[in-house]
């Protein structure tokens, strides 16, 4: 078995020395749209995280099992794969723990203004007559914490929401889940009442541009916006318009374009957001976890092709 791994330098500093008990494994760091062919032509397996396969790839190779290093699948065309009796899988709830508590990170720097704190503490303090320094920042207890796509990852934020005293109120996207735990509402809804906002969705034909010019503006003054699903769900021009006219606090994982670009209007709002590069996933835990179920997909597709 020839085993590629397309782009591993997205999977962190992993060892991939295990994997050499299948058979010859090629480790590529990153692979350009048009060496992914030439890469794989020769591969059983090919292990990707962002980089396509599509058609043509699948047409003029003979690969035989793809695993995808992630949980969305959208980088391959899973329909033509199923045509040419290609086994696809992917790792799911990997990165759910750490996904939660990065969404609790980000929301927490926001709400206790930790970056200005940091920054005043760092150049103004040293010079302060008195021993604090007070502005505004609030507790979640007593507040609304709404909800955006309440499934797995989305549930654990709001439970750990609730045990911090907040209200937690969830908008489905899919328009099919039903959770009596938590109160269901309409997105207006969760819009104009949150204090908190978290998106916890994929990116679908429900979710693409879901917030965006029309809606953004029932977000009320003083709240914060987090968005750890995928870019695409939040408009991002029309966010950087709302920017300019509220003060809404955001925090953002994920971008419509990764990397983000250096023009993208986000990144001159420094005093109203926090943005990480598409790190919610990435614990170190989660990552062994993602490692591990890419080691037992390929061992399980071995042992049934022998």
């Amino acid at each position: 078995m020839r085993i590629v791994f397309l782009d591993a330098l997205t999977l962190g500093d992993v060892n991939f020395d295990r994997f050499k008990k299948f058979g010859d494994v090629i480790i590529y760091q990153t692979t350009l749209p048009n060496e992914t062919l030439k890469r794989v032509k020769d591969a059983d397996i090919v292990v990707t995280n962002k980089v396509v396969i599509n058609k043509e790839v699948m047409d003029n190779s003979n690969i035989k099992f793809i695993q995808i290093a992630a949980t969305g699948m959208n980088n391959v065309d899973l329909e033509y794969a199923k045509k040419k009796g290609i086994i696809v899988k992917n790792v799911a709830g990997y990165s759910t723990n750490s996904v939660i508590q990065h969404t609790f990170a980000l929301v927490l720097s926001l709400l206790n203004r930790i970056c200005y704190f940091d920054k005043y503490t760092r150049e103004s303090y040293p010079d302060s007559k008195i021993f604090t320094h007070i502005v505004n920042w609030f507790e979640i207890n007593g507040k609304t914490w709404g909800i955006i796509g309440l499934g797995e990852i989305g549930r654990g934020v709001a439970n750990l929401a609730k045990s911090f005293g907040a209200e937690v109120i969830y908008y489905s996207t899919s328009g099919k889940n039903q959770n009596s735990n938590f109160k269901r509402v309409d997105l207006e809804e969760l819009l104009k009442t949150s204090d908190i906002i978290s998106i916890h969705a994929p990116l679908n034909e429900n979710t693409k541009n879901l917030l965006n010019k029309n809606n953004l503006n029932l977000i009320k003054n003083g709240a914060i916006l987090v968005n750890v699903g995928r870019g695409g769900i939040i408009n991002e021009k029309d966010l950087s318009e709302i920017l300019e006219k509220k003060d809404i606090f955001v925090g953002l994982d994920v971008f419509e374009k990764e990397p983000i670009d250096k023009n993208n209007p986000l990144l001159k709002f420094k005093d109203k957001t926090i943005l990480t590069p598409h790190v919610a996933w990435t614990s170190k835990e989660a990552r062994k976890k993602l490692m591990d179920g890419i080691y037992r997909n390929i061992e399980e597709f071995i042992k049934n092709s022998s």
